[in-house]
This record gives C-alpha cells, structure tokens and sequence, in this order.
C-alpha cells in the first residue's frame, strides 16, 4: 500500500466513515431456468474479456479501474487507472 497523504483538516470528519468497496469483474444475463440448472462444477460466462480492466466502486460511483492479481491464496486488484478526482473546495 501507498503511505498515507495529508489531508485537508476538514476531510477528518469523514475519514473514518465506512463506504461499500465493489468490485466488478463482469455480469451476465441468464434466463431463470439455466440460473436453476447451476450446480457445483458449473461455469458461468462473463461479459469481460479475461484481459479487460476490473471497476472499482465506491457507493455505487465509478472511482477506479484495475486489473486482479493473485497474493499468497487471495485475490487482489492492482489499480491501473483513477477515474476523475476530488475538486478542491
């Protein structure tokens, strides 16, 4: 991870707040009867190439892009891309 940067006094409020981080490899659209058919073994396809970016998520907004990488036994996605920044005050 990077070292931590300086931040605005003012952002100190909201820098402990919790968000909801998703990761979005890829998505599909099945019709119900094959989603019932899914079992252990089965595989799904995605909409993604295997090489194309990973979105990163915050609340729902696009913040990043990334590709996954593999650390010990987890995943992990390196971030190749930032999407748009925070304007100043």
């Amino acid at each position: 991870m990077n070292p931590p940067t300086e931040n605005p006094s003012n952002l100190d409020l909201v820098l402990d707040v919790p968000v909801s981080l998703t990761i979005e490899l890829g998505g599909c659209k099945l019709p119900m009867r094959e989603v019932l058919q899914l079992c252990i073994g089965s595989v799904v396809q995605l909409d993604k190439a295997a090489d194309a970016p990973i979105e990163l998520n915050v609340n729902g907004k696009l913040i990043a892009r990334g590709e996954v990488v593999v650390i010990e036994d987890r995943y992990g996605v390196k971030i190749t891309e930032v999407v748009g920044s925070v304007a100043p005050a």
